[in-house]
């Protein structure tokens, strides 16, 4: 096999690869709708995820680097830690959680894909060097997105979004803020004390760290609506496992396969795109619920295609650079 081949079937293995992810982050959306559906409390929801997530991901950390270097990196500095994780992981699910009652699945699935770009537009806030300078292709691609959310949520909505439609909306949005905003911080205080975690280090220590937090949650749904089901138990614990553990490991397979190749990361990014078709066909099939219609397709289409795009204007630059590299995969995991 010439390495011309070998690259080729390479880039079509992790394009097929990152869209194995794309189908198991889905099932955040399909399974949180269930609970919600079933009468589940969202904070049940969100912190069942994370208390799950910490036992499945510890039997991984052998192979990703260890437990004992996260351990130093919260010890040594416990507040940054802790910030990082109430933004990107609490603040980020506890709004997604809420959300999922707010209509079907594909509607959270499709208006949460603004994170994709989210990263970007959080750049000028975090960074001092040219990191945070936001191309205009990005930009520009980064409306694009944002108009098909709105199109798709006002779809979905008839002639317009009612104080609930509204609050769902901007709990997603936030959501989809937050995850990149928390992610980016630790990245940047990793930066700023030379530790090296890897990706998988990274989502365990948040996790680790965001512990405390959880039980607060926890304390606030047992007050509320007293103990969960035990099918919101499986839920939650679904989501933890196909989500937090096997589609992180598939995307940071998938871009870890190409990093070199410009093309085929690109592609492999843009895979994130079929979250809201498989969000669509999960939905309707297991959850009985209607197929998108008029403008809320329509928007849904704008947004895979701004996803697309957008893979397209960030992974050529990132291409053959760790470091940039690194920071296109950050905003994928948990």
């Amino acid at each position: 096999m010439s390495p011309l081949e070998h690259d080729h079937r390479r880039a079509l293995l992790a394009v097929g690869i990152a869209l194995a992810s794309a189908l198991f982050f889905t099932m955040t959306y399909v399974l949180n709708r269930a609970s919600a559906s079933g009468g589940g409390h969202w904070a049940w929801t969100a912190a069942l995820r994370y208390f799950i997530t910490l036992p499945l991901l510890l039997p991984l950390m052998p192979w990703q680097g260890g437990v004992a270097p996260v351990w130093r990196a919260i010890v040594a500095h416990p507040w940054a830690w802790l910030r990082c994780s109430a933004i990107g992981f609490l603040l980020f699910y506890c709004m997604l959680s809420y959300a999922a009652s707010s209509g079907p699945s594909w509607l959270v699935a499709g208006s949460f894909q603004f994170t994709v770009i989210a990263g970007m537009l959080c750049a000028p806030l975090l960074y001092r060097d040219a990191r945070r300078r936001i191309p205009p292709a990005g930009l520009a691609v980064a409306v694009v997105i944002l108009a098909g959310v709105l199109l798709m949520q006002f779809g979905h909505g008839g002639r317009g979004l009612d104080r609930a439609g509204w609050i769902a909306l901007a709990c997603v949005l936030t959501a989809a803020v937050a995850y990149p905003l928390g992610n980016r911080l630790l990245l940047l205080h990793l930066e700023r004390t030379g530790e090296a975690l890897n990706a998988t280090q990274r989502v365990f220590g948040m996790t680790l760290a965001s512990q405390p937090l959880w039980l607060l949650v926890a304390a606030f749904a047992w007050h509320q609506a007293g103990a969960p089901s035990l099918p919101q138990v499986w839920l939650a614990a679904g989501v933890a496992l196909l989500s937090g553990v096997v589609a992180t490991i598939l995307f940071f397979q998938a871009t870890g396969m190409v990093r070199n190749n410009p093309v085929a990361l690109g592609a492999a990014e843009a895979m994130q795109a079929a979250e809201l078709l498989f969000a669509v066909l999960l939905g309707v099939l297991f959850l009985h619920e209607a197929w998108p219609r008029g403008w809320a397709l329509a928007g849904g289409a704008i947004i895979s295609l701004g996803i697309v795009a957008f893979a397209a204007v960030v992974a050529r630059p990132a291409a053959g650079s760790l470091r940039r590299t690194r920071e296109l995969r950050t905003d994928k995991g948990a």
